[in-house]
């Protein structure tokens, strides 16, 4: 199904000359709630209900290349799992050229106001099992060697303030990876450079590959923690542990893989002074 047909990139949604990678999230969120209305059990009614409707369980994307202001960015999303309480969606964006941007696989699952999940309708879930496909892509990081030796470790925190939260008064799906693009930012401040003096005709700490796996949702008016524990240093790669929790338990927790990309989007490696605050 095309949930989201020939959308052009707009200034807003850049970060330097790539779009934000928290824009993935939210195309994926779009993406979602299209999907849904038209399996006939929407977003509105979950809410009217007190429902957190489609949570993400477990997220896993990969990018090949960022898109630009002008790109023409279309969406295909189609159930490729479906349990009782469940549906696994894969995300394919593309150009408007037909070259594949990023594939994203999201688990989703309602969550009722007592913190339950929620079955899904019956005709619902039919229906998900009758669109279901079979592709099985290879999404989010890999599974590469740690870096020997020591590696840094970094972290800040983030009171939760309304420009964050969504309808459910929860934080917003899109501002976690901002989080931790900020925590990085501020690592870097910390090690004596800044992303201002490395960006040029490089984009580094692009998040590029990534599994997060959401346990409990932040709260509004929480602070929220995020912690980044640097397991690689390589020329195409940081990889990068994230934890991210709030009043004493764990939100989400993945694996993110930053990259470098041309001011085209193309993926390339870093610069050596790129990689220096991270060993």
């Amino acid at each position: 199904m095309q949930t989201i047909p020939g959308h052009r990139v707009r200034f807003g949604e850049l970060a330097g000359s790539l779009v934000h990678g928290a824009t993935f999230f939210d195309w994926s969120l779009i993406s979602t709630q299209e999907m849904t209305e038209a399996f006939d059990h929407s977003f509105q009614e979950i809410l009217a209900a007190d429902g957190i409707p489609y949570a993400p369980v477990v997220a896993s994307t990969s990018v090949t290349r960022y898109p630009t202001v002008g790109d023409v960015v279309t969406v295909d999303t189609v159930p490729v799992n479906v349990g009782d309480s469940s549906v696994e969606l894969l995300y394919e964006i593309d150009n408007g050229d037909g070259e594949r941007l990023a594939t994203a696989r999201i688990v989703h699952v309602t969550i009722a106001g007592d913190g339950s999940a929620l079955p899904l309708p019956e005709q619902t879930r039919s229906d998900f099992a009758d669109a279901s496909v079979d592709p099985d892509p290879d999404v989010g990081p890999g599974t590469g060697t740690d870096t020997d030796g020591e590696t840094p470790t970094f972290s800040s925190s983030f009171r939760i303030h309304s420009p964050h939260i969504e309808g459910a008064d929860l934080a917003y799906f899109e501002e976690y990876p901002r989080f931790a693009d900020i925590a990085l930012e501020r690592f870097l401040d910390e090690r004596g450079t800044s992303l201002g003096e490395l960006r040029g005709d490089k984009q580094p700490y692009r998040i590029r590959d990534w599994k997060w796996e959401f346990k409990a949702p932040v709260r509004f008016e929480s602070t929220l923690h995020v912690n980044c524990d640097v397991m690689a240093v390589e020329r195409d790669t940081i990889r990068v542990a994230h934890e991210l929790s709030s009043n004493g338990r764990t939100n989400i927790e993945g694996v993110t893989e930053y990259g470098c990309f041309d001011r085209t989007g193309e993926s390339v490696p870093f610069d050596d002074a790129m990689l220096t605050p991270f060993r």
